[in-house]
């Protein structure tokens, strides 16, 4: 028990440690995504601004199994990318290297925080952040993958063909791409932890399931406009891909969390007897 029993400059000292470790992983990460940078680049990041990217060959699959004839699903798709800047393809090699090692780190980064906070908590509180850790890393992968595979793909195909004036000839810079890239992969992430955050917000007592019930259909209004707004496309299709994932997120998070009426007749229960 005396282990346990450390002063502050003990944890302060700890913390350093799990810094510098956590540092060490994505340093090390980051130098082999800048040596492998070229092929991944190629093959991995730039792959949606092919014709024979696995979403596009979906679409046409599904427009050839339901006869549709609409351009979304049997568009022929080509992207060709202009540099305008001496320097931007070597801090573009540096920049998406760190964050690839950044997002692939999460798992170390998760378990970090559980072996440092893991000592000062109850076996029913270990039991709890546990479970929120694991549930945020797989729900951050599927983000991560969703943004990729479908969320980007939809949004280049539309802005990339969009045009003000037949006069305006289209060319998407490598800076161009690369931010939006990261952006929409990122928070699509990002906005798979919706439900990690509501379960957090609820054991502090800030939310509650009869509250988001409540307010279940001002939270379809605001899905549907954040999805407008990462996927500004005309169609009612690609709204869709993003707005059905995030609903079920928002109902997850429903039933992720407890009621706060519920534990308190609970309580009264157990106060009776």
């Amino acid at each position: 028990m005396s282990e346990k029993e450390l002063t502050f400059w003990d944890h302060l000292d700890e913390l350093r440690r799990v810094l510098f470790r956590v540092l060490g992983v994505w340093f090390v990460l980051a130098i082999g995504y800048f040596i492998a940078m070229p092929y991944l680049f190629d093959n991995v990041i730039l792959a949606p601004c092919h014709n024979d990217f696995i979403f596009y060959d979906l679409l046409r699959w599904i427009g050839q199994r339901l006869d549709l004839q609409d351009e979304f699903f049997t568009q022929e798709f080509h992207v060709k990318l202009v540099n305008i800047n001496l320097a931007a393809p070597f801090f573009v090699h540096m920049s998406t290297a760190f964050w690839m090692s950044v997002v692939t780190a999460a798992p170390y980064f998760f378990y970090e925080i559980w072996r440092f906070v893991s000592p000062a908590l109850y076996p029913n509180e270990r039991k709890g952040v546990r479970k929120a850790l694991g549930i945020g890393t797989v729900m951050f992968f599927i983000g991560v993958l969703l943004g990729y595979f479908m969320v980007y793909p939809l949004t280049l195909r539309f802005l990339s063909t969009y045009q003000l004036s037949a006069a305006i000839e289209n060319q998407i810079s490598l800076n161009s791409y690369i931010d939006n890239f990261m952006m929409l992969v990122l928070c699509m992430g990002l906005a798979f932890e919706l439900p990690l955050v509501t379960w957090l917000l609820s054991l502090l007592g800030l939310v509650h399931k009869t509250f988001l019930r409540k307010y279940r259909r001002h939270a379809v209004v605001i899905i549907v406009i954040a999805s407008a707004i990462i996927t500004p496309t005309g169609d009612p299709f690609t709204l869709t891909v993003v707005a059905v994932p995030l609903y079920l997120l928002y109902e997850l998070s429903i039933l992720m969390i407890k009621d706060k009426k519920t534990d308190d007749e609970a309580e009264e229960v157990e106060t009776e007897e």
